[in-house]
């Protein structure tokens, strides 16, 4: 059923003159005729008695007038749905505890009356499809590793280097040092057991080991970052790397330390992706947000694998 003769009909019944009806729908008299008759001939029955005071409308017609109403008001609600400029912009930050997160919640902070939508994407690929179907409008991912060009349409802008930090138990050997070059952690474990095969951040640590000969061991099932800390606090031979942007809280009892690692400072790099078509208004917000906020990438004296991409 064609909504404007829908919503002619509902002009036509609230005004009971075709001329008036016209008069608000900016169409002429003959064109709100035409669809009159069109929508009389879909629905087999006669909508309006034509009087000397103007158009009045039959039983036919006041029984459908109320559920004319409601298809307009569906439609319209419809539209309203997928309306960018009235949705919350949707971001997806991959974790909670991390540094995506953080810059999120600035945003939120330094713009309340935003909506925002805050999603956790596991890998690159769901990702991109959903900023490509337009599920989510933007996403913070490590780009481009090997094999995972980014689209055409997917647009990019660096927007954090993370430093990492070497995180131990206050019994490892290295618990002390104020802080470690990197060449230093040779042939130290490093427990990692949330590095999974195929993401951009396994291909992070893939670069990272084989340029500086580290050993890294993500054996053992992921029982999150509690686990995680846990298990460091009390195996002196084991330590973990963390971003430096890294929200964590664990027991006084664990006298965890964070290390600052140097020469060089390994650092994620941590992109916004969105697609080159998204309209969201708060998607450009954001944007200008963050490159106010960004720092300088690739520093002197920071590492990362040769297949970032550098803005």
């Amino acid at each position: 059923m064609d909504l404007d003769t829908v919503r002619t009909f509902v002009a036509a019944a609230d005004t009971g003159q075709f001329q008036e009806a016209a008069a608000e729908l900016a169409v002429t008299q003959q064109a709100v005729s035409k669809r009159i008759a069109v929508l009389e001939r879909s629905l087999g029955v006669r909508l309006f008695t034509r009087t000397p005071r103007g158009a009045e409308l039959t039983i036919d017609g006041q029984a459908f007038l109320p559920h004319a109403r409601e298809l307009l008001r569906v439609a319209e609600r419809a539209a309203a749905s997928v309306r960018t400029a009235r949705r919350p912009l949707r971001v997806d930050i991959i974790a909670s505890r991390g540094a995506a997160s953080g810059l999120m919640r600035a945003f939120h902070r330094a713009h309340p009356d935003t909506d925002l939508d805050v999603l956790m994407l596991f890998d690159i690929e769901t990702a991109l499809a959903a900023i490509r179907s337009g599920e989510i409008d933007a996403s913070f991912r490590a780009v481009a590793a090997p094999g995972r060009p980014l689209p055409e349409d997917i647009e990019s802008v660096r927007v954090l280097d993370e430093p990492l930090q070497l995180l131990t138990g206050p019994a490892h050997a290295l618990a002390g040092a104020r802080s470690v070059p990197l060449a230093q952690l040779a042939g130290h474990r490093i427990w990692m057991p949330g590095i999974v095969p195929g993401t951009e951040w396994a291909a992070y640590y893939d670069d990272l080991v084989a340029q500086f000969g580290l050993t890294i061991e993500a054996t053992g099932p992921n029982f999150g970052s509690d686990a995680l800390l846990d298990t460091v606090a009390d195996t002196p031979a084991l330590a973990t790397f963390m971003g430096g942007h890294t929200r964590l809280v664990w027991p006084a009892g664990h006298g965890l330390r964070r290390i600052p690692v140097t020469d060089p400072t390994p650092v994620y790099p941590h992109s916004l992706l969105w697609h080159r078509d998204n309209p969201h208004p708060a998607l450009a917000t954001l944007r200008a947000h963050l490159a106010t906020t960004e720092a300088g990438h690739d520093a002197a004296g920071t590492w990362t694998p040769d297949w970032v991409i550098p803005h």
